[in-house]
């Protein structure tokens, strides 16, 4: 049967929840256990609240009244203005037919009427599977409509609480290095504009700072008010924010490291981003800020039970060493792939 592609309203409850339905279920197909879906309440929010830093397109693909397919483009709208973010999911019984090429094709349409010409994926598949996605559903099918395979991920968890031991041995390590540095922590939005300008100065090139692999990025913008709004929506989506800063002698943010508390699902905390300023590189920075942020997170007694969810890359051998002493251990990998035309 053909496939009716239909764009997501953002204000249409049912259109919104069927996409989110379907691509959660793809999600579980590919990463089992180890999937970590949205749910309708923050799909909604993020839908529908302004942002300034990024639009997202939603579209669904429909067959004989069914959505068996799901699309969506994220464009960067102050920084990296070539490129586009394009993810399709498929049903898995509902592959073979032709319908992620026709999915993938309109959403690389969308991207090319806004003028991008480097379109950025992510799929990902269980922890046992081979590094470089050889064989995977997904890699193989960006591969075969021209996807290059740029740098392999791997999801870790830890389930909450750390123990205190743990924490201690590390964060007294940490110390001997980073003496001479202020950690601040704080829950929900940056307290100062000051302070947020200092931190956007340094996250902003986090994903050049990070391994990148064969992949091409760009720093993004640092711009207060979109950070502003990201804090207003964040709040709405029910998602509490904890975040340390470590600041030099000089007043500088030298590094940070934030988590992710959602209140709409429960099973879950996310490890958003770490990273210490490459001048102050060597006083173990990256440990002291994750060792007092998950402190101030595991002390509210709230979060108990839950599973912390982190990514990194495969090379990144000093990440991934600060996160297995924490008690993090491997449970799918993804793989990011680049097309440029």
């Amino acid at each position: 049967m053909s496939l009716q592609i239909e764009d997501v309203d953002p204000f249409d409850d049912d259109a919104l929840a069927m996409w989110l339905a379907v691509t959660n279920e793809v999600d579980h197909h590919e990463r089992g256990d180890a999937a970590t879906p949205w749910t309708l309440p923050e799909l909604m929010v993020g839908a529908r609240e302004p942002h300034k830093h990024r639009k997202s397109i939603r579209i669904n693909g429909v067959v004989d009244g069914v959505v068996v397919g799901t699309g969506q483009v994220q464009l960067p709208l102050l920084d990296n203005l070539s490129a586009a973010d394009i993810d399709v999911s498929v049903l898995p019984e509902h592959r073979r037919h032709g319908y992620g090429t026709e999915l993938l094709a309109f959403c690389e349409g969308i991207a090319k009427e806004h003028d991008r010409t480097r379109f950025d994926a992510m799929t990902a598949w269980p922890y046992d599977g081979p590094a470089d996605g050889a064989g995977t559903s997904g890699v193989e099918f960006a591969k075969t409509h021209g996807y290059v395979f740029g740098l392999g991920d791997v999801q870790r968890e830890v389930t909450l609480p750390v123990p205190d031991t743990i924490l201690d041995e590390l964060a007294a390590e940490a110390a001997a290095r980073s003496g001479d540095y202020e950690l601040r922590s704080w829950t929900g939005p940056f307290p100062d504009d000051d302070l947020l300008l200092g931190y956007l100065e340094l996250s902003s090139t986090l994903m050049t700072e990070a391994p990148m692999g064969d992949n091409d990025y760009e720093d993004e913008a640092i711009d207060i008010e979109a950070h502003r709004m990201h804090e207003a929506v964040v709040a709405k989506q029910g998602r509490t924010m904890y975040t340390t800063i470590a600041i030099a002698p000089d007043g500088k943010i030298a590094a940070f490291t934030d988590l992710m508390a959602p209140s709409h699902e429960t099973t879950h905390v996310y490890q958003w981003g770490t990273l210490a300023h490459r001048a102050h590189r060597g006083h173990r920075l990256g440990l002291a800020v994750k060792i007092a942020n998950l402190r101030a997170l595991q002390a509210t007694g709230e979060y108990d039970g839950r599973r912390l969810v982190t990514w990194n890359a495969e090379v990144n051998d000093h990440m991934i060493g600060i996160n297995e002493r924490m008690g993090f251990v491997p449970t799918a990998r993804a793989g990011e792939l680049q097309k440029k035309i």
